[in-house]
């Protein structure tokens, strides 16, 4: 997709500053063999502006950044808190950079990504305030999964009987292979939760709790599992708000012997402390008493390695419906990835955000 961003600069003034841009996704390129092509092999991708990653957005802390986008395809968290823009149609999203740092901005529909529709935005700290450390300069690196065959041909093997991919994932349903959670593979509903909760549409997605634990007693992390059969669903995580949540990331072997994966686990909506790592299976009565609980780290993406645990702390205190997923594009696609939600304190849902699934009889009072 071609995207023309227009930015328009800070004002260095009395007056609040604001930064502002527009992007406009308007079709599908072919990256050329001359210039463009990240391997010199010619391949579908999505563009922003002609090229991937998209453009750069640079703020400053406290500024509120106006980000409108226009595409004739799909775009935002798709099934969590809003429906995908639809062909056509625009959609603004304004917020405040409250902190400074490098971040990514990308698609989260589908493997859009994966496709080329990523880009980073650097905030840096408010006017005579220094960072707390020195360098020579700044050099950010945008990584991105890059294969030959399109995402879209990608997405059609992942959903094929045979399975079509590059390495080999956790559990099977129904002859296919996905990856599941707790034996759950998650998928998302077509109509938003965040509007469901919100407009007590509870036949519109599961009801049953999401499954909080397995069978860790009688569970090898190192062989591959006896009975791989999952189910799928689209259950949540019920939160209370101010809560303190505790999570477990464990690893273990694929369906594939002597083989695990490194997942990158990104929360939406809070940050998380990290308490604690180890390889092998969690103990719950004694790895908890080597928790750092005096200056952990605290991030809102982090490994659970190869064979590994990652114990992870965050206070529920964003009300709203948050997913939290592997970053590989490929393992959210096939179910690697759960949602929590805390609704309470959410006020009136902009129409915005709807459209789609249930959602559409909504905006049509």
């Amino acid at each position: 997709m071609a995207v023309m961003a227009a930015t328009k600069k800070r004002r260095r003034s009395e007056e609040k500053p604001n930064h502002a841009v527009n992007l406009i996704l308007d079709h599908l390129d072919d990256i050329p063999l001359s210039g463009g092509s990240k391997d010199c092999f010619q391949k579908l991708a999505v563009t922003i502006n002609g090229r991937t990653p998209g453009p750069t957005i640079y703020a400053q802390q406290g500024d509120t950044v106006v980000v409108e986008i226009g595409t004739p395809w799909s775009d935002g968290t798709e099934g969590v808190t809003q429906c995908p823009i639809v062909p056509g149609d625009t959609f603004t999203y304004k917020f405040v950079v409250d902190r400074a740092g490098t971040y990514i901005y990308h698609a989260h529909y589908g493997m859009q990504r994966s496709a080329g529709l990523n880009g980073m935005i650097i905030v840096s700290v408010p006017d005579g305030v220094s960072e707390p450390f020195s360098y020579d300069y700044d050099q950010s690196i945008l990584l991105n999964d890059w294969w030959h065959k399109s995402t879209y041909e990608q997405a059609a093997g992942l959903n094929s009987v045979p399975f079509v991919w590059i390495g080999e994932p956790q559990n099977k349903i129904d002859g296919r292979i996905k990856w599941a959670m707790n034996n759950m593979s998650f998928t998302l509903p077509d109509t938003p939760y965040l509007v469901a909760l919100k407009q007590r549409l509870h036949h519109v997605f599961t009801q049953k709790p999401a499954p909080e634990t397995y069978d860790s007693k009688n569970f090898d992390v190192f062989g591959v599992a006896k009975n791989a059969n999952a189910t799928s669903g689209n259950s949540i995580y019920r939160l209370k708000f101010n809560s303190t949540i505790d999570i477990i990331l464990q690893n273990a072997n694929t369906m594939t012997a002597n083989n695990s994966e490194t997942h990158p686990w990104h929360l939406h909506g809070h940050d998380f402390w990290v308490l604690g790592y180890g390889i092998g299976k969690f103990d719950p009565m004694n790895d908890p008493k080597k928790y750092n609980l005096v200056d952990s780290i605290m991030k809102n993406t982090v490994a659970l390695h190869r064979y590994g645990w990652t114990a992870l702390r965050f206070r529920a205190d964003n009300p709203g419906v948050w997913a939290f997923h592997c970053h590989i594009e490929a393992h959210f696609f096939m179910g690697m990835g759960v949602v929590f939600e805390g609704v309470e304190k959410v006020g009136r849902l902009p129409l915005s955000i709807m459209g789609c699934g249930e959602t559409k009889r909504l905006i049509r009072h």
